[in-house]
């Protein structure tokens, strides 16, 4: 019997610069060597008790959309604090049993904060204010930050990066999902 392939794709590039912070990713969905899906939204805007965050993910679907749903509750329980709510969410997912075998990454901003939380329980903020994962990430992560001290606003420093990361990596298309919030 020949192996899964595995699931490729996804490239999230989140730049916070100039009062806002803008969260952009592709829409390719890879299986093995096979485009399966040009046109994913793989970035969304969540509103837990009427707080704007906006997220990006990277890795399986079911399993991201899992981790927004708790990351959701979290900030709920703990409205106005993202970064308390990502810590609690990154450490249910490295204890629990059934969140450990989640196979995603996400960015996260309320406009003002920009964090990478993972299964490994890091909830990290970036340097330089750029944050990118996924097959494209470094790709993104390069470009975005090579322009990060030209006059380019938040979200024309990700479009560009995006685009960047979509003509080197396989697994990253043009077809972007972008959400901005001000800080």
């Amino acid at each position: 019997m020949s192996e899964f392939p595995g699931w490729h794709g996804t490239t999230i590039c989140g730049v916070r610069k100039g009062g806002e912070v803008v969260i952009a990713g592709d829409g390719q969905v890879s299986l093995g060597e096979t485009v399966i899906k040009g046109t994913a939204r793989k970035v969304r805007r969540l509103s837990p008790g009427g707080e704007d965050i906006i997220a990006g993910f990277a890795g399986s679907t079911a399993d991201a959309f899992t981790l927004l749903e708790r990351l959701e509750t979290k900030l709920e329980s703990t409205p106005g604090h993202l970064a308390r709510a990502c810590v609690e969410l990154a450490k249910d997912w490295r204890t629990d049993k059934y969140l450990q075998k989640l196979e995603a990454m996400l960015i996260v901003s309320d406009g003002k904060d920009l964090y990478i939380v993972t299964g490994a329980g890091d909830v990290l903020e970036p340097e330089h204010d750029v944050a990118a994962i996924g097959s494209g990430g470094n790709y993104a992560l390069a470009a975005a930050r090579a322009m990060m001290d030209t006059d380019k606003s938040a979200e024309e420093v990700a479009r560009a990066a995006m685009a960047i990361a979509s003509d080197i990596c396989v697994y990253t298309n043009g077809n972007l999902t972008v959400e901005k919030l001000a800080g």
